[in-house]
This record gives structure tokens, sequence and C-alpha cells, in this order.
């Protein structure tokens, strides 16, 4: 007998701010910029994707290409996401991070 399974989408349990903020500081303490791409492409598709892209001033195709697993996105457009997504980043020695 097969096992059915149904396709998850991260972007559909992005709901409150609680839950972008602690997805975007989970992909960045983890430090990998593939993981930041992906959960910021999460973070805008639950947004919306078409509005994030134009305020980000770039297409919908490049900015899901861009924030994909097998994208690598500008700074440029990272800040652009981060501003259109009313985020900022902030710079804290790492070892007072912890």
């Amino acid at each position: 007998m097969a096992i059915e399974t149904t396709k998850w989408d991260a972007a559909e349990f992005l709901t409150s701010d609680e839950a972008i903020a602690a997805t975007l500081e989970a992909a960045f303490e983890d430090g990998d910029p593939k993981m930041i791409a992906v959960a910021l492409g999460d973070i805008a598709k639950a947004k919306g994707m078409s509005a994030i892209a134009r305020e980000a001033g770039v297409t919908r195709e490049a900015l899901y290409k861009s924030l994909s697993d097998k994208g690598d996105p500008k700074l440029s457009t990272l800040i652009g996401v981060m501003k259109a997504l009313g985020l900022r980043f902030t710079v804290t020695k790492a070892d007072e991070a912890a």
C-alpha cells in the first residue's frame, strides 16, 4: 500500500509576525546563505510575492528564482525584500548573540 503525502508549504504557516521573525532568525542562526534566501522566499510568498517583488524593484519571476534553493540573490535584492517586508538587518557581535 502506497503512503499518501501532501506537499508542505512553509508559507502557509507564516501567518504572524512572530512566526516570520522566528523563521528568519533561525535561518540567520544557521548561517547557510541558501537557507536565508529560501526563508525570505517563504516569507515573501506568505505576504504576496508579486507585491513584494514590485516594492523590491524586481520581477516576480526573478524574485522566485533568486529566493529559491538554487538562487544566489544580490545583496541589493535581499535589502529590497527586507524593506518591502517591513524588516531590517541588525548586527551584533557573535559572542554576544548567544
